[in-house]
């Protein structure tokens, strides 16, 4: 696979993160695929997904947490096709009052409302002959459903207050931190609809599934930041890492992105330390897993995964406290030595470079 831009590396790792000689263009073209960052293997699926599918022009639905980065998947996949040349146009249906969505997308002719002073051209329209993203389509009205099922089945729609129909060539990219599928259950999102998006499904994970990742993030966003804001950070130290592995991230990658600008813009040089880091953040469990993690909520939890996570950590740490010796690293744990290798491979776990 050709790697085209990036995110992230696989960054469990016993060493701080420096910002090294190599330009920014260098590093993501390096450390991920088309402007997306992400090393570990449950991001690499992902990447060699859309490698397959970005050019079949099929619907595709992506569905992941808030701040996951599924607008950066929806834009490599466009990038990716051959409508490549053509516009991306992006709409957040979950941002936009109702009453005015529908002009948004399918715009509206003169007088079609009080206030419509002039034509508008809609979002379908405007990306003719290239990619729709519709973001959080799990919070648009069963009313504008049964229009976007129209276009979706006829190429074709009609602006409010139109009568004419306007037919577009494009292609339908959607995306939702909702269970669609549990909505259609509970008759919030048309059924019809629903299986004329899940086409070809695309699930992210949320940060807390990709901590080999988190280093090399931090690493992007501090360079990023040094090169837009003209700072001097130098790298993060090891015990902030640290504490950055360890939390949750329920806001996932932007969450990160955003810590890192009001870190490097306070910070303004030299390194991230631990005392640089919110109370909150510091304030963590360093078992391995943050307090939040091992709740146990209302639905339950995968106890199998929950030791998994809770054995990846313990076997990281151990890592580096032992500056990545195996033998050393097996003895705090007391098991053998091949077994230690043994779980490194199946968790992925690498040295931070």
């Amino acid at each position: 696979m050709q790697n085209d831009a990036a995110l992230a590396n696989e960054n469990a790792a016993d060493s701080p993160v420096r910002s090294t000689s190599y330009d920014l263009e260098q590093m993501l073209e390096q450390n991920g695929y088309m402007g997306v960052i992400g090393k570990c293997r449950c991001m690499n699926q992902v990447f060699q997904l859309v490698e397959r599918v970005a050019d079949s022009d099929s619907t595709i639905l992506i569905n992941g947490e808030t701040g996951t980065g599924k607008g950066m998947v929806a834009k490599a996949i466009h990038k990716r096709s051959y409508r490549s040349n053509k516009p991306f146009v992006s709409i957040n249906c979950g941002a936009i009052p109702e009453n005015l969505l529908e002009s948004e997308l399918f715009g509206h002719v003169k007088g079609a409302f009080t206030g419509a002073t002039a034509a508008k051209t809609g979002k379908f329209e405007i990306a003719n002959g290239g990619t729709i993203f519709l973001d959080e389509i799990g919070d648009m009205s069963p009313d504008l459903q049964v229009k976007v099922l129209k276009v979706l089945e006829e190429r074709e729609f009609e602006p409010v207050g139109g009568c004419k129909s306007v037919k577009v060539d494009v292609r339908i990219i959607a995306a939702t931190h909702r269970d669609l599928e549990e909505q259609v259950q509970k008759g919030h999102f048309r059924e019809d609809l629903f299986y004329r998006l899940y086409v070809i499904p695309i699930q992210l994970p949320s940060l807390k599934d990709r901590i080999t990742d988190i280093g090399l993030l931090a690493e992007y966003f501090v360079q990023k930041l040094n090169h837009e804001k003209g700072t001097r950070i130098s790298g993060v130290s090891q015990d902030a890492l640290n504490h950055l592995i360890h939390h949750h991230w329920p806001g996932n990658v932007r969450e990160l992105a955003n810590l890192m600008e009001r870190l490097v813009v306070l910070k303004g040089e030299g390194e991230i330390g631990q005392d640089d880091l919110p109370e909150k953040i510091k304030s963590e469990t360093q078992s391995g897993l943050s307090a939040h993690s091992i709740e146990l909520s209302p639905d339950g939890i995968c106890l199998n995964t929950a030791v998994s996570e809770f054995e990846k950590n313990l076997i990281y740490q151990s890592l580096e406290k032992t500056d990545w010796v195996k033998n050393k690293a097996a003895k705090l744990l007391q098991v053998k030595r091949t077994t230690l290798v043994e779980k490194i491979k199946r968790y992925e776990l690498h040295k931070c470079a």
